[in-house]
């Protein structure tokens, strides 16, 4: 079986929601990989080689050709191993796919990380209206179990950290975004998603990360 991938090397940080998306979709296809796990604060030799510019994880290395930004890394595996795909077939669909998981990196996480780690009160209050206006508009796409229909595709995978971390930022920092009330269908989508047998397996344990955050936000709070 490992043979029939080739050489996979994975370079991810466990507290990593971006290194989590590689994980989530290297499971889901079956593909066979080497773990490296990486110290943020002091990055190995092996990380910096292979990602020279960014010098970060998640890098996928494939028969010693290193991939770089998980959004690309999941374009990449896609293409490249046809077990359970996460791109829809159809070119029009696939262009949705990418839009929305563009959109998702370039404009909600920022606004989501605004909202709750801006200490400058108006500035925060932008940053929560553009974060809600945001997950409005994913409310609005998401019209089945999934983003990707009944299975998990690269859209729910974008989303992962809206699913899973931001949760666990709202109870650290005492903010609301993703209320049932508000949006119902993306509240139930995160339960959905989260409690996939793969998904499930494949996110950071969540008391390590609440401590990280709640230690953040006193951070913030003091230096005010």
């Amino acid at each position: 079986m490992a043979a029939e991938y080739g050489e996979v090397k994975f370079f991810g940080s466990g507290g990593s929601p971006y290194a989590r998306r590689v994980q989530i979709a290297l499971k889901l296809k079956g593909v066979q990989y080497q773990h490296f796990e990486e110290d943020i604060r002091k990055k190995s030799e092996l990380l910096l080689r292979y990602n020279p510019i960014h010098k970060k994880v998640p890098v996928l290395v494939h028969n010693d050709k290193p991939i770089a930004e998980s959004l690309v890394i999941l374009e990449y595996m896609d293409e490249t191993w046809k077990t359970y795909p996460i791109l829809p077939l159809d070119p029009y669909q696939r262009a949705l796919a990418r839009f929305w998981s563009r959109f998702i990196d370039d404009q909600v996480l920022p606004a989501i990380q605004g909202a709750a780690w801006t200490a400058e009160e108006k500035e925060r209050e932008k940053a929560i209206e553009e974060a809600s206006e945001g997950l409005g508009y994913l409310e609005k796409e998401l019209r089945g179990k999934f983003f990707g229909g009944e299975t998990i595709g690269i859209v729910d995978i974008a989303a992962a950290y809206i699913a899973f971390w931001l949760p666990l930022v709202e109870e650290a920092v005492g903010l609301k975004l993703l209320s049932h009330q508000k949006f119902p269908k993306l509240h139930q989508w995160s339960r959905e998603f989260c409690s996939h047998p793969v998904v499930k397996e494949n996110l950071p344990p969540p008391s390590r990360l609440l401590g990280f955050f709640k230690a953040r936000y006193a951070a913030i709070t003091a230096s005010k």
